[in-house]
C-alpha cells in the first residue's frame, strides 16, 4: 500500500513543489520587512497611527536626509545683510506668500522666509539747532520733531531732520549771508539750501504730518519720490514741497538772483510760475501752522504767544490725541485680541488684552472735543463716551473695520499652557495632543475644518505681512510679549495708563454718554480663578525658560520633536517672531545713525 502511494507521485514534481515554495516563502519574508519599514516611518507622521505609536522615547524629528532629501545637494540661498536680529534670522524673498513652510527654501529650520522690505522714501524737515533758546523750549521743540518723525515713520516714511550743516555746506551759503533780508527769508534761504545739498525729495514743517482717513490716502506721489518739477500744495503753502535734484538746484539759483529778493516776506512769494505745479492739498495731511491755531485751536494759539513753552507742549499733546483720535476712527468695529484656546491661555494674552485697553482709552489732550484739521468730521474720544469695543473673539476674521492683536505661542508654551501640565514626553506627543491645535481654531472661520496645516499658515502670513491687511492686524510671540517700542508702529505715544472715566469733559453729545452699569461684562463665559491663573504665569515663565535653551539636552530634542509634530503653529512663531524683529532692527538701525546728526534731535530721549 506505501509503495503504491509513494510511486503514485512522481519525485520530479515532489522537488519542484519544494523549490516553489521556498521562492514564495522568501518573497513573502521580503514583502514583510517592506512592510515593517514603511509602517514605522509613516507612524509618527499619521495622526490615526498615534494610539500604535510605541512607549519608548523614540525621537519623532525627521533627519535632513528623510525629510528633506534636496538639502544635501543644494547649498542654502546666501546670506543678506541685516538677516538676523534678537535670535531670529530670516530671508527675505518674494516667494513668502506661497511658501507654506520656509524650511523649503531656506533649508534652515531657524530661518524664516519674510517678504521684501519695502523701500522708505525720504522726508526732510529743516531744523536750525545753531540758534541759542532756552533749554525748557529746546525740550519741547524736540518733543514736537519726535511726534512728526514717529508719525511719518509709521507712515512708511523715512523723516530726516537737516539743519544748518547742511546749510553751510551748499556753494551758495557765503552768498546768501551777505543778503540783507529779513530773519524769516533768511531761514526760508538756508532750509532751501539744506534741502539742495540733501538732494532734493519731500521737505516739510515739523507741524505737518499724515493723518489718513478709511477713505483718504496719502498721494501715490509722496511714495514714488517721482517729480519733474518743483511741487507745492495749495493751502499746505510751504508745509510740504516736492522737487527732483536737478530742478530744484535751478529754481534756487533763480531765487538767489531774482531782484525781487530785498522786498520779499517769505520765500513762497518769489517762486516762478514756471516748474511750479500746484495740486489741491491731500485731506490725508494735517498741517497745524499759525493761521490754523488761531482758527480753530485757540486756546493753543494764545498759551503759545503768553507762554512759549506751555505753548509748544500743548500743541505737541494736541498733535499726539488728533492722531491717536484718527486711528480709533480707522477701526469702528473696535479692537479684537484674539484667544482661540480660551481654556487656559488668560495669563497668555493678558498683556496683548492690556495693551489694547491703552489703545482704546482716550489720549491726554488740552481739547478733548476737537479734531485734526483735515478731518473736521471725526468722532473725537472723550471720557465717559463710547469708545472702541474690545472683544477676545476664538476666530481671526479677515475685516479692516476691526484692529485685531494676535499672541502667537510657541508649540511647548501652548503644550504646557493649555494643558496645564509641569512636563511631557513623546508618548504624549503622539498620542495625546492633536497637530496644529493653535492655528486649526485661529483659522476656523476664514478656512473650515477639513483643511490642512499648509494653507493656514499661509493664510496667517498674508494676514501679519500682506500690504492691504498688516494695518490692520499687529501680531507678537507669547514669549516675548507686547514690544516697549510700539510708538513708533502706530505713529502716537500710546498712554501708559487707562484714562479717568469719573469725570466727564463737556461738551459731551448725549448720545455717546455710557452709563456705568453697561461696562459690565455681560460674557457667560467663565471667568478663571485667580489660582487658575497664577499657575498659568509659572507655567508660561517655565515655557520661556525651555524654549530660549539651546544644545543637545534632552528638553531640546524633545522640544525639537514637538515642533516636527506641529510643523504649522511652529512655522507660525517663526514667522512672527522674526517679523517683529526685523521691523524692530529696522527702526534701531536707522534711529542710530540718525542719532549723528542734529544733536540726535527727534529721537528717544533715555
Amino acid at each position: 500500500m506505501f509503495k503504491l502511494r509513494y510511486s503514485f507521485v512522481p519525485r520530479p514534481f515532489v522537488r519542484f513543489v519544494r523549490r516553489r515554495l521556498v521562492l514564495i516563502l522568501v518573497v513573502l519574508a521580503l514583502c514583510a520587512v517592506l512592510l515593517l519599514s514603511t509602517s514605522t516611518g509613516v507612524l509618527v507622521s499619521s495622526p490615526e497611527s498615534s494610539r500604535l505609536a510605541p512607549k519608548s522615547p523614540v525621537e519623532v524629528t525627521p533627519s535632513a536626509s528623510t525629510s528633506h532629501p534636496d538639502r544635501q545637494q543644494l547649498p542654502p540661498p546666501p546670506r543678506q545683510e541685516n538677516d538676523t536680529y534678537a535670535g531670529s534670522s530670516w530671508w527675505a524673498d518674494t516667494r513668502w506668500r506661497s511658501t507654506a513652510f520656509s524650511s523649503t527654501l531656506t533649508l534652515d529650520d531657524d530661518r524664516a522666509l519674510l517678504p521684501p522690505l519695502p523701500a522708505r522714501p525720504t522726508i526732510y524737515c529743516y531744523y536750525d539747532t545753531t540758534n541759542e533758546k532756552p533749554h525748557d523750549e529746546l525740550e519741547a521743540e524736540r518733543a514736537l520733531l519726535l511726534t512728526w518723525r514717529r508719525a511719518w515713520w509709521a507712515s512708511g516714511f523715512r523723516p530726516v531732520i537737516i539743519g544748518a550743516a547742511e546749510a553751510t555746506a551748499h556753494p551758495l551759503y557765503s552768498r546768501v549771508q551777505t543778503f540783507n533780508v529779513g530773519l524769516g527769508l533768511k531761514v526760508d534761504l538756508l532750509r532751501w539750501l539744506a534741502w539742495d545739498v540733501a538732494g532734493g525729495g519731500l521737505l516739510a514743517q515739523y507741524t505737518l504730518l499724515p493723518m489718513v482717513s478709511a477713505v483718504d490716502k496719502l498721494p501715490p506721489q509722496l511714495r514714488k519720490g517721482d517729480f519733474s518739477g518743483v511741487w507745492r500744495w495749495n493751502k499746505l503753502k510751504d508745509g510740504l514741497l516736492a522737487a527732483n535734484a536737478v530742478t530744484l538746484r535751478a529754481t534756487l539759483q533763480a531765487l538767489v538772483e531774482s531782484a525781487d529778493l530785498k522786498n520779499a516776506a517769505n520765500i513762497m512769494s518769489l517762486l516762478p510760475d514756471g516748474p511750479i505745479q500746484a495740486d489741491p492739498a491731500p485731506s490725508s495731511l494735517a498741517y497745524y501752522h499759525t493761521a490754523v491755531l488761531e482758527k480753530r485751536y485757540a486756546k493753543v494759539a494764545k498759551l503759545i504767544q503768553q507762554h512759549r513753552v506751555d505753548g509748544l507742549r500743548s500743541l505737541n499733546h494736541l498733535i499726539n490725541a488728533h492722531l491717536h483720535v484718527v486711528w480709533q476712527n480707522l477701526f469702528p468695529l473696535g479692537i479684537e485680541v484674539l484667544k482661540p484656546l480660551p481654556g487656559h491661555t488668560t495669563a497668555m494674552v493678558n498683556g496683548t488684552l492690556n495693551f489694547a485697553k491703552l489703545l482704546a482709552t482716550c489720549p491726554e489732550t488740552p481739547l478733548p472735543s476737537s479734531c485734526p484739521p483735515n478731518l473736521p468730521q471725526c468722532v473725537p474720544c472723550v471720557p465717559l463716551s463710547r469708545g472702541m469695543s474690545i472683544s477676545t473673539p476664538r476666530w481671526y476674521r479677515n475685516s479692516t473695520r476691526v484692529f485685531t492683536l494676535g499672541t502667537v505661542p510657541h508649540p511647548w508654551t501652548l503644550a504646557l499652557v493649555h494643558n496645564s501640565r509641569q512636563d511631557f514626553d513623546i508618548g504624549w506627543i503622539v498620542r495625546e495632543s492633536p497637530r496644529d491645535p493653535w492655528l486649526a481654531a485661529l483659522t476656523q472661520s476664514i478656512s473650515g475644518s477639513g483643511v490642512s496645516g499648509a494653507p493656514r499658515v499661509i493664510r496667517l502670513k498674508q494676514a501679519v505681512a500682506d500690504i492691504y491687511t498688516q494695518r490692520a492686524t499687529l501680531w507678537f510671540t507669547a514669549e516675548l510679549g507686547v514690544p516697549e517700542d510700539l510708538d513708533w508702529y502706530f505713529g502716537f505715544a500710546i498712554p501708559k495708563k487707562l484714562s479717568n472715566y469719573g469725570m466727564s469733559q463737556s461738551p459731551v453729545p448725549a448720545d455717546r454718554i455710557v452709563k456705568i452699569e453697561s461696562k459690565k461684562k455681560s460674557s457667560t463665559e467663565a471667568e478663571p480663578s485667580d489660582d487658575d491663573v497664577a499657575k498659568e504665569v509659572q507655567l508660561l515663565a517655565r515655557a520661556k525658560h525651555m524654549i530660549a535653551q539651546v544644545g543637545h539636552a534632552a528638553e531640546v530634542r524633545l522640544r525639537a520633536s514637538l515642533e516636527a509634530w506641529n510643523m504649522a503653529d511652529t512655522e507660525a512663531w517663526k514667522f512672527v517672531k522674526a517679523y517683529q524683529a526685523r521691523r524692530t532692527m529696522e527702526r534701531v538701525e536707522w534711529e542710530t545713525s540718525e542719532a549723528r546728526f542734529m544733536e540726535g534731535a527727534g529721537l528717544e530721549r533715555a
